[in-house]
C-alpha cells in the first residue's frame, strides 16, 4: 500500500490506471463525507460510498421489530425502517430473514446519525421496471390477474407495478361474453380472474405500463396451433367453444387453436347467417374435415356429426320407383318437381321426352302434376334424379310388377289387421243391439259345418 505523501499537495492521489477517478476536490473546506472518502481513497481502503438513487444488493444482517439492518459494503449497515418498513407486504416481510440477499434503494447515503437509509420496495419496483422493459423487448407472455378497473379498461399488476389493459386490448372472447351489460358491471365481474398479457408500452418517467391481452392470446394460439397442426388429422372429433361469428361461418377454439366452421357446415338446414343457430361462448362438438398446414388453417364441421334429416326423408324411396310429383319451376337444363311435402327432384332435359327438345316448357308447365320415375338418389349431394320419359319404360316393367304386388300385399295385411276384420270382434253397433235384446256374442248363431263359409275379400283380390 502506498502511503500518503503531503508533498503532493491536497487532493492528489497515487496514479492507478485501473482505477476510475471519482473524487475531485473543490476550493475551501469539503464536507465531512467527502473528506472521509478522500482520505480512505488515498489510504486505499476501497470502501464504495453509496449514492442517492443507487440500487445495490445487500445481505440482511439483523431483523428487529422496527428496523431491518442490511450490509451493503459500507462502514456501517444500512437501515430499512419507518414507512419503508411498513410498505413491505406482511407475507413478503416474513421472508426477510438474516442471511437473505435482497435489492435495496439508497434513499440517503448518510443521515444526521451517520446511517445509510434504504428502501426495499423502491428497489423491488425498480427491478420490476427493468424486468418489464425486458418483457417488452422479448415479447414474453406474462400470467397475472385482474385487480381493478376504470372506465377505459382493466388494471393488472406486474410485480409491484400496476399495468393497464385498454378495452381495445382485451381479448374478443372476454369482451363478447359480457356484451349487453354496462361497462362498470362488465369490468367488475372480471376482478380476480386470471389473465395473460403482453407488455406493449413502457414509459418509466411517466410511470406508464400498457399491456395487451389480445396480443398475448393471439400469440399463444399461434404457438398452440403449430403444435395442434402436428397432432391433428382429418376425421378427428373434438369439443370446442365458439369464439367469434362471421357472415361466412364461425370460429371454434379447440385446445387453444381456432378452426373455421364454414356456413355450409354449420347445419343441414339452410340458414342465411350462423347467428341463427350459434352464439359466442357456445360449446360444440366438431369434426376435422380439412387441414392446411402451410397456411395454418383448420376446417371444421358441426353438421357432419348430426344425422342428416334428408336421409330420413328419402328412406322410403328407391331408385326405379314411380312417384307423383308437381312441377315447381323450369330451367334451361330441366324441370324441378316436388315429391312429398319437402323433397324436390330434378327432371333433366334429356329425361323429359324421347324426342329432342330445347326447353322443358315444350313438354311440361309449372303446377302440373305428373307420374315420374326415380332414376337416381345421391345421398352425398342430396339430390334426386327423376324421369318422365322412363315412366312407361319396358326396362322397369319387372320392377313395376314387383312393386305393385308388394303394395297389394301390404294393403291386404293392413286390411286383415283392421278391427272389423278380426274374427269375433264386436262393433259398437252390434254391442249396442245385443245389449238391447239381451243376447251375447256367445248366443249368436254359428254357421253349420254343411254351410259354405262366406268368401274372403282378400282371397278374391289375390285371385
Amino acid at each position: 500500500m502506498e502511503s500518503y505523501n503531503p508533498s503532493r499537495g491536497p487532493g492528489v492521489e497515487p496514479s492507478d490506471p485501473n482505477r476510475e477517478e471519482t473524487f475531485t476536490p473543490s476550493e475551501g473546506n469539503q464536507g465531512e463525507q467527502n473528506s472521509m472518502e478522500s482520505l480512505l481513497g488515498r489510504e486505499g481502503l476501497g470502501l464504495d460510498f453509496p449514492k442517492a438513487g443507487e440500487i445495490r444488493r445487500g445481505v440482511i444482517a439483523a431483523v428487529k421489530e422496527n428496523e431491518i439492518l442490511v450490509s451493503i459494503g459500507t462502514k456501517s449497515e444500512g437501515i430499512i425502517s419507518g414507512r419503508e418498513l411498513e410498505s413491505i407486504p406482511p407475507e413478503e416481510r416474513a421472508t426477510l430473514q438474516p442471511g437473505v440477499e435482497i435489492p435495496v434503494y439508497i434513499l440517503k447515503p448518510e443521515d444526521p446519525n451517520g446511517n445509510v437509509i434504504l428502501s426495499y420496495t423502491r428497489a423491488a419496483e425498480q427491478e420490476d421496471w427493468r424486468r418489464v422493459t425486458e418483457y417488452l423487448a422479448s415479447g414474453e407472455i406474462i400470467q397475472s390477474k385482474v385487480v381493478g378497473y376504470n372506465k377505459g379498461g382493466l388494471l393488472v399488476p406486474i410485480g409491484r407495478l400496476r399495468g393497464f389493459v385498454p378495452a381495445s386490448q382485451i381479448s374478443p372472447m372476454r369482451r363478447a361474453l359480457l356484451e349487453g351489460e354496462e361497462s362498470a358491471q362488465q369490468w367488475g365481474k372480471m376482478i380476480g380472474e386470471p389473465i395473460q398479457v403482453r407488455v406493449i408500452e413502457v414509459d418509466r418517467e411517466r410511470r406508464r405500463l400498457i399491456l395487451s391481452e389480445r396480443l398475448a392470446v393471439q400469440e399463444m394460439r399461434e404457438s398452440v396451433k403449430d403444435r395442434l397442426l402436428e397432432e391433428l388429422k382429418e376425421g378427428d372429433i373434438r369439443r370446442g367453444r365458439v369464439t367469434s361469428v362471421a357472415d361466412f361461418g364461425v370460429f371454434v377454439n379447440i385446445e387453444g387453436a381456432d378452426g373455421l366452421v364454414h356456413l355450409s357446415e354449420v347445419s343441414w338446414e339452410r340458414i342465411k347467417h350462423p347467428s341463427e343457430v350459434l352464439k359466442v361462448g357456445d360449446e360444440v362438438q366438431v369434426k376435422v374435415i380439412s387441414i392446411d398446414r402451410e397456411r395454418k388453417r383448420i376446417g371444421l364441421s358441426i353438421r357432419q356429426l348430426q344425422e342428416d334429416p334428408w336421409l330420413k326423408k328419402v328412406a322410403h324411396l328407391k331408385e326405379g320407383q314411380l312417384v307423383e310429383g308437381q312441377i315447381t319451376h323450369l330451367t334451361k337444363f330441366g324441370a324441378f318437381a316436388r315429391i312429398g311435402e319437402d323433397l324436390e327432384g330434378l327432371i333433366h332435359l334429356s329425361e323429359l321426352s324421347e324426342q329432342r327438345i330445347n326447353h322443358p316448357k315444350e313438354v311440361v308447365k309449372e303446377g302440373e302434376v305428373l307420374t315420374l320415375r326415380i332414376i337416381k338418389i345421391d345421398p352425398e349431394r342430396r339430390r334426386i334424379g327423376l324421369s318422365l320419359r322412363k315412366v312407361d319404360s319396358a326396362a322397369y316393367a319387372d320392377l313395376d310388377w314387383k312393386m305393385a304386388l308388394a303394395e297389394e300385399v301390404y294393403e291386404i295385411v293392413e286390411e286383415q289387421q283392421s278391427p272389423s276384420a278380426i274374427q269375433g270382434a264386436v262393433s259398437p253397433t252390434e254391442e249396442k243391439n245385443s245389449s238391447q235384446t239381451g243376447e251375447t256374442v256367445a248366443d249368436s248363431p254359428k254357421p253349420s259345418m254343411d254351410e259354405e263359409p262366406p268368401s274372403n275379400p282378400s282371397e278374391e283380390r289375390l285371385s
